[in-house]
């Protein structure tokens, strides 16, 4: 047994007479259902049983017996496991005692350190003015209207109205486009439609050839080469409105420009309030985990990473990128979460304790909001969101999480909070 680790290796031992009733038992049992030649069903010896069936009759009892003396020395030495026992070493002799090693990882035991004087600091994160014209300016971007250019040939700047067909060289499905934007010139405009289309008319036609980068955010053209037909329907420019009364009432319920600008700066500092909120958290936990030290269960970690790379997966298909298509190494992504997965579960496993300290707990009524809003987010009923949830055997981890979180926000009101000086 390692101290620094959470496995364990137990040699345990049962004495021979509490195996010999276990085959005792175990042999009766067979004898009334086992069918041996030249006897009636249940009435062959047991003793012919024994010698028939020995290695059926040692198995049974192995599966008997072993895990019922592992749970009796878990309970005596107050142990917590986490995984199943691996069993080895087995010395099963006729007539003697029953002698094995059990091998797993227990959850770890460790004393709580001071938790209710914490101390954080978290960044000032001011309203500025510079934000707040910033904000208007992304109203008038989304405000902003497109009108035709005539006269002139299209310049940096402009909106080309375009349609396209774009033919993958080597084959494949074409991408086919109707009143595409393209603003020529910008930053996100690939240089080959930026160079093609300066200078052409409205009705020009245009032919060329557009090699993606390999790390083109799109996977589906990463690296590939399409050859692009285009007609020019229309050069536009931008009008952003005027930032004045009558804006403010378009965009906002607001009657003012002024009146937009203090309902923009409270929504900033709500934001910022927030924002504060998760970094003190941030900054308990890390508190936290700095102020203790006891090792992590390796299953429990490996099962993080696990969860961790789930989570960026379904990121990736959130956002409507197929994750096989990604040209990723995830055994090695996977690899690099495991720093992050082991702060997780040593957050978890000190959350956990404090909690039990402090009687804490989700109560039904929390379970059933978070159960209705996961139905509300997926279009199903309660119902049927906590029957998959139990299924999956996720309901306990779920209300695992809230129990963490209100133990984590039970914390937060207990902590000094200051805010950084700049």
């Amino acid at each position: 047994m390692t101290e620094a680790t959470c496995r364990r290796e137990l040699d345990l031992e049962i004495p021979a007479e509490e195996v010999q009733k276990a085959m005792e038992r175990v042999a009766r049992e067979f004898a009334r259902v086992a069918r041996v030649p030249g006897f009636r069903p249940g009435k062959a010896p047991v003793t012919l049983i024994r010698r028939r069936f020995a290695e059926d009759i040692k198995s049974e009892v192995l599966q008997s017996l072993l895990p019922e003396r592992i749970e009796q020395a878990v309970t005596e030495q107050k142990m917590v496991p986490v995984t199943r026992p691996h069993v080895e070493q087995v010395d099963f002799a006729e007539g003697g005692p029953l002698k094995f090693k059990a091998t797993f990882e227990v959850l770890p035991d460790f004393t709580l350190s001071d938790y209710q004087n914490l101390e954080v600091e978290v960044d000032a994160l001011e309203i500025t003015d510079a934000e707040i014209e910033k904000s208007l300016a992304e109203m008038r971007e989304r405000a902003a209207t497109f009108v035709p250019v005539e006269g002139r040939p299209i310049a940096d700047g402009d909106y080309a109205q375009i349609e396209l067909v774009g033919t993958p060289v080597g084959g494949g499905e074409p991408l086919r486009g109707e009143n595409v934007l393209c603003h020529i010139g910008a930053e996100e405009t690939l240089g080959a439609f930026s160079e093609n289309l300066r200078g052409a008319q409205t009705g020009d036609h245009r032919r060329f050839e557009v090699r993606y980068p390999e790390d083109f955010p799109d996977p589906k053209l990463a690296g590939k080469v399409y050859t692009y037909a285009i007609e020019i329907v229309a050069n536009k420019e931008k009008k952003l409105p005027e930032l004045n009364d009558e804006f403010a009432k378009d965009v906002s319920e607001a009657a003012t420009l002024e009146e937009l600008r203090g309902k923009i700066r409270q929504n900033l500092e709500a934001e910022r309030d927030l924002r504060r909120t998760h970094q003190a958290h941030d900054r308990i936990v890390s508190k936290l985990i700095a102020a203790h030290d006891f090792p992590v269960p390796e299953a429990l970690i490996e099962q993080q990473m696990d969860v961790r790379l789930e989570r960026a997966i379904r990121s990736l298909a959130a956002q409507g990128v197929d994750p096989r298509a990604v040209n990723v190494d995830w055994v090695t992504l996977r690899r690099r979460q495991r720093d992050r997965a082991l702060e997780d579960v040593k957050a978890e496993l000190i959350l956990d304790r404090i909690a039990s300290a402090e009687g804490i707990e989700a109560d039904e009524q929390e379970v059933q909001r978070q159960i209705a809003l996961l139905a509300e987010r997926s279009g199903e009923s309660a119902t049927a969101v906590q029957a998959r949830l139990t299924k999956q055997g996720a309901l306990d981890r779920m209300k695992s999480k809230l129990r963490s979180d209100k133990t984590l926000e039970w914390l937060y009101k207990k902590t000094r909070i200051r805010t950084k000086s700049e």
